[in-house]
């Protein structure tokens, strides 16, 4: 059988399908809340409609009462009625089923429009010369933030240009608001023990290669 859970160091199992789940669902979701946990998608301060993306907030038995002598943190990390912000980014559809979607602190505010660039990443990462690759916020003057691609060469080929990857999201059907507009190449990307990108320190190297 094949199945997913969803959860972090701050809780056990927030979710997880069932061996009874429609193989869809058990391949293309995290699942149903785990008995006793509530999980909630919130965007503006109120639950979104199903199936569109917010942030995820979860509360239960299984869940922390706060992090250990910082009282600052803990505030910042629950609501005023007990929620835990996840900081995770995910759509619950009508049945329940959650499907991560990504980390809000990824999320691209360029001049109040935001958009979450996890779709964008993994088009890219399919791109012939790449072995890796992330986007990153990086400063705007006038737009606030705007998206930058890093990016990993694979060994012989060539470095596209941003053009060449535009034509690339444009024949995949990627609105321009998605586009990144700035093109970097690094040797190795910093990396958890785990294996996932650190990005906050990705876009504090970027801040520091800024041109001018």
């Amino acid at each position: 059988m094949v199945g997913q859970l969803w959860g972090m160091s701050e809780l056990q199992a927030g979710a997880f399908t069932r061996p009874d789940d429609p193989l869809e669902a058990r391949t293309s979701s995290a699942g149903r809340a785990s008995p006793g946990t509530g999980l909630r998608v919130i965007e503006g301060g109120a639950p979104c409609p199903a199936d569109i993306e917010g942030e995820l907030q979860v509360r239960g038995p299984s869940l922390f009462s706060g992090y250990l002598d910082n009282a600052a943190a803990s505030a910042d990390a629950f609501t005023e009625d007990g929620w835990f912000r996840t900081g995770d980014l995910a759509v619950m559809d009508a049945a329940g089923f959650i499907r991560i979607t990504g980390r809000s602190k990824d999320v691209i505010n360029r001049g109040g429009v935001k958009f979450n660039p996890a779709d964008v990443e993994d088009l890219l990462a399919g791109h012939p010369a790449f072995a890796q690759c992330a986007i990153v916020p990086v400063p705007d003057a006038t737009l606030g933030e705007r998206a930058c691609l890093v990016a990993i060469l694979r060994p012989g080929d060539e470095q596209p240009t941003l053009d060449d990857l535009r034509a690339f999201l444009t024949e995949a059907g990627v609105a321009k608001t998605k586009w990144p507009e700035r093109l970097e190449f690094v040797d190795e990307m910093p990396m958890t023990p785990t294996r996932k990108v650190k990005k906050a320190e990705l876009a504090k190297l970027m801040r520091e290669r800024e041109p001018g």
